[in-house]
């Protein structure tokens, strides 16, 4: 099981570059940047209680364009997995979003994870003139025409809501296929998984019986779905975590398990990850 970790990386922290040495010189696995193109100060949209609920916190706002801090994570490190934890994929223009992955990915060696969410802030959305209420449909459209230019020497597509013209695109992923992970919560997010992602990673599984049930129901949701549950792992991006939920995680068959580590110092910052090796270690 992958053990690493997933943060809001803004200007007042650590780099990127930086942060994703001391990932990998601790032996961990994964660094996994956030999104948030900007915050409306009309906060008509109140913060979810899955995320902490109250006041929207600082960093929200000043996050780094997560394509631009996974660049500067891989040229800093030669293992350590690098993506998108995750991409607000509806507010991006898809073909720009492609090439942009193909890039890193292809310079990376082929370290690249796309993780992709729905969103949840509407104000967000309005800015962007996108239908907040079309957003599942558009994510899933838009994939489905990345993954054409990732593969395709001409390639083309026509959906409800993108649309390709004949075109070329070059650098291709590094990777015969860039791993789309479908973060979120609930049993939406976790049909989209199921029915055309390479990965479920939700911010909790609290919801469920245990995580050996949530894993359970998402095995037979891809069963139904005509697809092999042994090709479509299991993983979490998670605020918090402790020796015995890792344990419960490894036993369940989840592949990997991202810890939040966002942290006002950069020796906070350094103690997190040092506290998380030592989880990482009682796997051993």
């Amino acid at each position: 099981m992958r053990v690493g970790i997933f943060t809001f990386s803004t200007d007042r922290d650590m780099s990127p570059a930086r942060l994703a040495r001391e990932v990998e010189d601790r032996g961990l696995d994964d660094l996994m940047f956030t999104e948030h193109s900007h915050i409306p100060i009309a906060r008509e949209t109140a913060y979810p209680d899955v995320y902490g609920g109250g006041a929207l916190p600082d960093f929200y706002q000043r996050t780094y364009d997560p394509f631009v801090a996974c660049s500067f994570a891989a040229a800093a490190t030669s293992r350590i997995q690098i993506g998108t934890g995750i991409c607000l994929l509806a507010l991006r223009d898809a073909v720009h979003a492609a090439k942009e992955i193909a890039s890193v990915d292809h310079l990376s060696g082929g370290r690249f994870v796309f993780g992709v969410g729905f969103g949840w802030n509407v104000d967000e959305f309005a800015t962007h003139q996108v239908p907040f209420a079309e957003r599942h449909a558009i994510v899933e459209d838009k994939v489905a025409l990345m993954r054409r230019l990732w593969s395709d020497d001409v390639a083309s597509y026509e959906g409800p809501h993108v649309r390709l013209q004949p075109s070329w695109a070059w650098p291709k992923p590094a990777q015969e296929n860039v791993p789309v992970l479908v973060g979120g919560n609930g049993p939406r997010s976790m049909r989209h998984a199921a029915r055309w992602a390479d990965g479920w990673y939700p911010t909790t599984l609290a919801g469920y019986a245990s995580p050996a049930a949530a894993v359970a129901q998402f095995h037979e949701l891809l069963e139904r779905n005509g697809r092999d549950p042994a090709g479509v792992p299991v993983g979490v991006a998670i605020g918090t975590i402790d020796e015995a939920t890792l344990h419960a995680y490894r036993e369940a068959g989840l592949e990997r398990v991202d810890v939040a580590c966002v942290t006002g110092s950069d020796d906070e910052m350094l103690s997190r990850l040092d506290d998380l090796v030592k989880l990482q270690q009682s796997l051993a």
